[in-house]
């Protein structure tokens, strides 16, 4: 993607065709038009053909999108042939539900790391021979293990500070839970994870059909 400013609604919304895509080629379906796929996904069809411009030329006109064609470059576009390490920091009740989350390892991302302050939960055996470690072999780990990406799900007093140690270890991006905002490099791509935004949404959009 090079020096392209991509908007971070057009890399959500490519993850929301790869699986209408999906379920177009279970379908049996060869061929799809951006006007079914917007049917689908309740969206227009030009911000389909939008979204997707940024990235190259797809399709063709009056016959549509090769499903398997366009699910191909989606893959390529967000790295999904790539295997990614990460490392959840706080296992809490959410970060324990992510680290026992089975689709994250079929989308090619690997647990290497779980850590923790709390000394009760130090040494516990997770999955694929994982033990939640001590925060204080954060650093260590994360460079011996080359891990990619950092999930935070501790309480916010302590996130940047986490985040801070993280970056200084080398990571590459990090997905925060907490309900504090972060601070971080350019060269550290940040997700910001706010589940209650998720609920005012689907409440204004339930409220609006009453």
């Amino acid at each position: 993607m090079g020096g392209y400013n991509i908007p971070k609604a057009t890399i959500h919304r490519l993850t929301r065709y790869y699986r209408c895509l999906e379920r177009f080629l279970l379908n049996g379906k060869s061929n799809v038009s951006s006007k079914e796929m917007a049917n689908k996904l309740n969206i227009k069809p030009s911000q389909i053909r939008k979204d997707l411009s940024y990235f190259g030329e797809f399709g063709k006109r009056g016959v549509g999108y090769d499903v398997r064609e366009l699910m191909l470059s989606i893959e390529n576009i967000l790295g999904m042939k790539k295997n990614w390490s990460f490392c959840i920091v706080g296992i809490g009740n959410l970060g324990l539900a992510i680290a026992n989350y089975p689709g994250l390892t079929k989308a090619r991302f690997k647990l290497k790391g779980v850590f923790d302050n709390d000394k009760s939960k130090i040494g516990i055996g997770l999955h694929d021979d994982l033990v939640i470690q001590s925060v204080n072999e954060l650093e260590k780990t994360i460079k011996e293990r080359k891990i990619s990406i950092g999930v935070l799900t501790v309480p916010g007093k302590y996130a940047q500070k986490l985040s801070d140690r993280m970056v200084s270890a080398g990571i590459d991006g990090i997905i925060n839970f907490t309900p504090v905002r972060v601070i971080v490099p350019k060269q550290v791509m940040l997700e910001e994870i706010d589940i209650s935004i998720s609920f005012r949404t689907l409440a204004f959009q339930i409220n609006l059909n009453l």
